[in-house]
């Protein structure tokens, strides 16, 4: 399973695209092995659309991958309808499945994070799609077998406030066509 790469401490344009599909490909391979743990609990398929929601925000460098390998759907396309993903076909479908941000690569897995609690204590959440409920309570799966949020999310930013010094610019997935 490759490593997920740290940032540079600067990240050019030129650099980021690299960088970023590597980071997609190490959560990919990690969003896999999870997966594999779960068998048919995990219902998530082409047209299962419902966590696909509109108003979607990503990183520049995740922006600019999108950018980068869909430019003809970019210019010549146009979004889907309101309240949905803009990037999903009429099936329910998603027009830049290779290219998707890395928040819609861990969709559905069996979710944990650490919130803080009261006097400074962190305390561990979980959760699941509703419709990938069914099986063993996801509070009594073993760690390994649930997707950490934190991580991946840690070196996204740290790679944009290297591409952008600090300004944490966000892109809408909409506002990426050039169409109205």
């Amino acid at each position: 399973m490759p490593s997920l790469p740290d940032p540079p401490e600067t990240l050019h344009a030129t650099d980021a695209l690299e960088w970023i599909r590597r980071v997609h490909a190490a959560v990919d391979a990690r969003a896999s092995a999870v997966a594999a743990h779960h068998g048919p609990r995990l219902t998530c398929r082409r047209g299962c659309s419902g966590c696909c929601q509109d108003d979607l925000t990503v990183y520049t460098v995740e922006a600019m991958r999108i950018e980068a390998e869909h430019s003809d759907l970019l210019r010549e396309g146009r979004p889907g309808p309101a309240g949905a993903c803009a990037f999903l076909d009429a099936e329910g479908g998603c027009r830049i499945y290779a290219s998707r941000p890395y928040v819609c690569r861990t969709q559905g897995l069996p979710l944990r994070w650490l919130e803080e609690g009261n006097d400074w204590e962190f305390v561990e959440r979980r959760d699941i799609c509703p419709l990938n409920a069914e099986g063993p309570a996801i509070e009594a799966l073993p760690d390994d077998r649930c997707w950490e949020i934190g991580p991946v999310e840690d070196r996204l930013s740290l790679a944009q406030e290297a591409l952008d010094g600090g300004v944490l610019e966000r892109v809408s997935l909409r506002g990426l066509f050039r169409s109205p």
